[in-house]
Formats: C-alpha cells, sequence, structure tokens
C-alpha cells in the first residue's frame, strides 16, 4: 500500500535555515485549483515556503506558465552494465528522463550481471555519481537466498519476477511465491512485482503479430499471478508493475496494494502495429480492454503512472517478431503524452499529478512529487499553448524511436532539480547531477 504523506520539515521548524537561492513565480495546482504562486528555495535545494508574495531571493517569474512537481517513474531499464550501449546507457536515459519532466528513476536490476547480491548492487550505484541527469533508486532482484539480507542494506528496492523477461530467465516457482514475500516484508524495502503466472501462457508457438503474443500471454496469466500476490502480507510494501486489465486493477484496489499502467498499455492495443515494435510483456491487450483500463486511469482508479521504460535497438526490434525482444522506450514521453490529455481535457490534471508525481514518490520514500515546504525543489514549468508532435530521431534515448511517432505531446520548458535549473527551452543543460537515492522514511 502506498504510505500517507509524511510531514517534512518547513520554515516554522526551529532549526538552522539555508539562505534563500531564487523564487519561483507562476502558476501552480494547489487548493484544488491553478492558482498564481511564489515558491522560496534555499540554497539546500529544499522549498522553503509557498505563497502569494515571497521575498529575499532573486525572482524567476514564469508568467502565466504552470509550476508542476516533476515525475517520478517507477518503472525503468537503463541498460547499464551488459548494454547494448545503442540502447540506452545512464547518462542517456537519464537525460531523456530530464526532457522529459521525470526527476527519479527505479532503474531495473536485469542487467548484465544481475543485481543479485550486495556487491554487484555497489557497483552499479558506482556508475551513476557524475553520470546521471536525474536521481536513481536501484532495484535489486531477491533470487539468491544467501545474499538477501546483505543487499537489503544496500539496495533502493526489490524486482521480483514471475514469469520469465530479459536478463531474468528462470522465475520462482509459483508455490514458492507467498513464503519469498513473507520474507521481503521483513526489509521493509519497497517490492515490486512483475505479475505474471507462467503456468497460464498458450498461444501460437511461433507469435507473428501483437495479437498472438497476446493470445499467448492472457489476462488470466495477470489475473492467476495477482491471487498469487493477494496472499501477501499485509507489512509489505508492495507494488505490481504494468498492470494491462481493469479486473486486475480492480481486484488489487479492492486489497489496498499500490499497482501502475503504462502509457503503452492506456493508449495502444495490440492492433496498434503488425510487428515487434509493439511487442511487450504482458502483452498489450484488446482494444476493448485497453479502453476499459483507460477509463479506470481517467477516474483515478489506477494509483500510479510509470513507463516501464525497457529501450532495445530498432535493428532488434525490426527481426522476425518470435525472435524481437519484448520492450518499447517511454520515459522521456511519459508525462509529456499525459499533459497533452490533459490539455485536450481528457485527463483531469490532480489525476495526472497524483499517479505520476505524489503516489510514486511516496511509495518510494523520497521527499517530492509535491510543491510543499520541506520538500525538494524538483520542479517543471510547462506552457500548456506548446503542443509538439513526437519524432523518435529527436528523443534523447539512444535507441532513437518510439511507439508514439507522430503523437501530440506536451514537454516541459524548464527542469528545476533541487532548485537548480536542469533544462532550459526544452534542452538539457546540466549538470549532471543525479545521485543514487533510498527510501528515506516507512509508510506510517
Amino acid at each position: 500500500m502506498v504510505p500517507p504523506p509524511r510531514r517534512l520539515r518547513s520554515v516554522s521548524d526551529d532549526a538552522p535555515q539555508s539562505p534563500l537561492r531564487t523564487i519561483l513565480a507562476g502558476r501552480a495546482y494547489l487548493g484544488g485549483r491553478l492558482q498564481p504562486v511564489e515558491i522560496a528555495i534555499d540554497e539546500d535545494g529544499r522549498i522553503r515556503s509557498v505563497g502569494k508574495v515571497r521575498t529575499g531571493a532573486p525572482r524567476h517569474d514564469v508568467g502565466d506558465r504552470v509550476i508542476l512537481p516533476a515525475a517520478t517513474d517507477l518503472h525503468v531499464h537503463l541498460r547499464e552494465p551488459g548494454g547494448p550501449a545503442e540502447a540506452e546507457t545512464i547518462p542517456t536515459g537519464t537525460v531523456a528522463a530530464a526532457v522529459g519532466g521525470v526527476g527519479l528513476v527505479g532503474e531495473m536490476p536485469n542487467t548484465v550481471p544481475p543485481v543479485v547480491d550486495a556487491e554487484a548492487a555497489r557497483a552499479k550505484a558506482g556508475r551513476v555519481p557524475g553520470r546521471a541527469a536525474v536521481d536513481v533508486l536501484l532495484y535489486a532482484s531477491p533470487t539468491v537466498p544467501r545474499a538477501r539480507a546483505e543487499l537489503a542494506r544496500v539496495a533502493g528496492g526489490f524486482k521480483l519476477y514471475l514469469s520469465p523477461t530479459t536478463g531474468m530467465e528462470t522465475p520462482p516457482p509459483m508455490t514458492e511465491v507467498p513464503g519469498l514475500l513473507r520474507e521481503l516484508a521483513g526489509f521493509g524495502l519497497p517490492v515490486a512485482v512483475h505479475a505474471e503466472d507462467p503456468r497460464q501462457f498458450a498461444g501460437p508457438e511461433r507469435p507473428r503479430t501483437p495479437v498472438d503474443w497476446n493470445l499467448g500471454r492472457p489476462p488470466r496469466a495477470e489475473l492467476a499471478a495477482v491471487e498469487v500476490l493477494s496472499r501477501a502480507p499485509d507489512a509489505l510494501r508492495l507494488h505490481v508493475a504494468h498492470v494491462t486489465t481493469a479486473e486486475a486493477a480492480d481486484r488489487l484496489r479492492a486489497r489496498g496494494f499500490s499497482f501502475e499502467a503504462t502509457p503503452h498499455h492506456l493508449l495502444l492495443s495490440d492492433r496498434s502495429g503488425p510487428d515487434a515494435r509493439t511487442k511487450v510483456n504482458p502483452p498489450l491487450r484488446s482494444e476493448a480492454e485497453r479502453a476499459r483500463l483507460w477509463e479506470a486511469f481517467r477516474r483515478g482508479d489506477v494509483p500510479v503512472l510509470a513507463s516501464d521504460h525497457a529501450p532495445h535497438p530498432l535493428a532488434e526490434k525490426s527481426l522476425p517478431f518470435d525472435r524481437a525482444p519484448s520492450g518499447v522506450p517511454g520515459v522521456e514521453t511519459l508525462l509529456p503524452l499525459m499533459l497533452a490529455r490533459v490539455r485536450a481535457r481528457e485527463l483531469d490534471l490532480p489525476t495526472l499529478l497524483l499517479a505520476a508525481c505524489e503516489r510514486p514518490a511516496r511509495w518510494f520514500g523520497q521527499p517530492i512529487g509535491r510543491i510543499a515546504p520541506g520538500h525538494r525543489a524538483n520542479l517543471l514549468v510547462v506552457d500548456f499553448r506548446r503542443r509538439t508532435t513526437v519524432e523518435g530521431r529527436r528523443l534523447h534515448s539512444a535507441c532513437g524511436w518510439t511507439p508514439f511517432e507522430g503523437w501530440e505531446a506536451i514537454f516541459p520548458e524548464e527542469h528545476y532539480h533541487d532548485g537548480a535549473r536542469i533544462v532550459e527551452a526544452g534542452e538539457y543543460v546540466g549538470p549532471a547531477s543525479g545521485r543514487v537515492v533510498r527510501p528515506e522514511y516507512a509508510p506510517s
């Protein structure tokens, strides 16, 4: 379950305070409406106060543009170590995140080598300083029993795969999952789960289209995995990745678990393209199922939006369908696609802010995702009048393509990381100040 907001230190607390760095003035969604605000940011990169008029530092007025909290993407594959570099690296993937308005990414453990022990976790963490444009929380895989306790002291969370995937070909038997979840609950870390029961896989031996892929890994595989997860202990900080059906969403919500949907499962169906560019795990569903999931998201019944950014070189995605890898890039377009839906009045802004900013940050135990005193000043400036068309060749991911070619999007014009501007006029200007983070607080 996503924990409630934690009270953070504010201007009224008795503590030495660093000088103010800047005052950011514009409009923000506060108190249930868009209204003029001024945000005082201190030298430590924290929001000191929010109000109508702030003084004590240089003022940057963005006019009637909208100030939003930066997004947190719980589900990203940066392909490092092990590559290939033409798919993604920590620098290219985090720059893509920054330009798309994402200030923190959850990096998955299925790299080469996979993050299954503390040594691998420390080595991967060492690749982040000075190279990452935004912050990174590193997941680990709990596949080595003797390594779990030490791994829990250095990792930011666990990722459990219930079915085979890239780099994780041997999932635990489903009969062992309840016991594993009980053990993981004792570590207090977030645990994300790829929820497909491989015992339910069927379909064509050699799938040739996304429709075949959907038949082979059907919705019942997701529902069967959700049934197993429903027996998880209440103490577990459980989050289910890339939910694809409204029925699974209903069951998870009734159980009180956190879960996510991706833009590709919300906006694309198994008829959106004939080739492997839209091959993903779990598969894209039918148009009718996609529409039901989108309506659930619009109602606010899907708590988290995440990209499952899984870039592959276009040459690999151009292979025959059954040989091509699964996954699509998406961290850079995660928020801009949805901001365009907000402008088109297909989605409410507060629903999007909860799903993309506040709830995922809270699940990671991070003081971000809200415009509030004490939170880190990870902020965006958005002009809803400046629409653009998504073009893969202009995106910053190394893979250079997107399943959303030609879609309308609204990209942030500015991005502030701890109060320092890292994106200006829509372009990344650095510095690479991202760092490895771990949960700062547990559910209360």
